[in-house]
């Protein structure tokens, strides 16, 4: 299993979205975060109904600049134990520079080591003429668009109260020199144990596109914290063998409270 790959389209699909269908999806300013936070994710992968712990990945916030902006940069890196790097050894580092001002990627680094099979990305957006500027080419892109990493922290800045259970939020993504036109369906709110412990959340289904490891359609379950920071809590969903979850197990430099937090584990 691909996890650190598993891991981060787990939480791009379900976590980038725009405000409802005739809202502004450009302009949203950062109150979900401070930089210096970093969060540690656990993977678990399940066949027979047995859950083993695979590997961790962990996101951090930094603040720098680009060409004279500022920029948060975000960094999540994973990798597999050492009891599963016999059997499918992971290293991978995501990167997101992100204007803070508008919330939108500058660039994007992707530095993956799966199995032995190695991918190095490096994408510039060009917001002036739409483009996104890979390895591999120029590509058109839509005015608003998020990158893997990006998606996520810009997402824990919209304001939930906003939606209406059952709503399809629709959304942009740049993910290997192709834009994805995704959404997710609203599910509302409700209560969550982890192995962290139990939260008020919120929850809500992606619509996965059919791949190597999603089988498609709204089968991931996913909860995000129901306070101010947004936090991914918990990601669930079948594979193509088996299934995956993914907790979050650490969480410091937190903006808000844990004030969704109800108890520990």
């Amino acid at each position: 299993m691909k996890l650190l790959y598993t891991f981060f389209i787990l939480l791009f699909s379900s976590l980038a979205f725009p405000l409802r269908a005739g809202e502004d999806f450009c302009g949203i300013h950062n109150k979900a975060f401070i930089t210096g936070e970093s969060i540690t994710y656990r993977a678990y992968y399940t066949l027979a109904g047995v859950y083993v712990a695979a590997g961790e990945a962990v996101f951090t916030t930094a603040l720098e600049e680009i060409g004279g902006k500022p920029v948060y940069h975000v960094t999540g890196e994973g990798k597999t134990y050492p009891f599963y790097d016999k059997f499918f050894r992971v290293r991978d580092k995501y990167e997101s520079f992100i204007d803070t001002a508008t919330m939108q990627p500058l660039k994007f680094l992707r530095n993956v080591d799966e199995g032995g099979y190695k991918i190095y990305e490096n994408v510039s957006f060009n917001k002036a003429v739409n483009t996104a500027i890979t390895t591999k080419g120029v590509y058109k892109i839509p005015s608003c668009i998020q990158d893997v990493i990006s998606s996520i922290y810009y997402a824990r800045n919209i304001d939930f109260s906003k939606l209406k259970v059952n709503d399809k939020i629709p959304f942009d993504m740049f993910l290997d020199n192709q834009v994805y036109n995704i959404y997710i369906r609203y599910l509302g709110k409700e209560i969550v144990k982890t192995k962290y412990g139990r939260f008020r959340a919120i929850k809500f289904k992606p619509l996965l596109i059919k791949g190597t490891i999603f089988e498609g359609g709204e089968k991931m379950n996913v909860w995000v914290s129901d306070d101010g920071n947004h936090i991914p809590l918990r990601v669930e969903s079948p594979i193509t063998v088996g299934s995956v979850k993914v907790d979050m197990m650490d969480f410091r430099n937190r903006r808000y409270p844990l004030s969704s937090l109800l108890d520990v584990q």
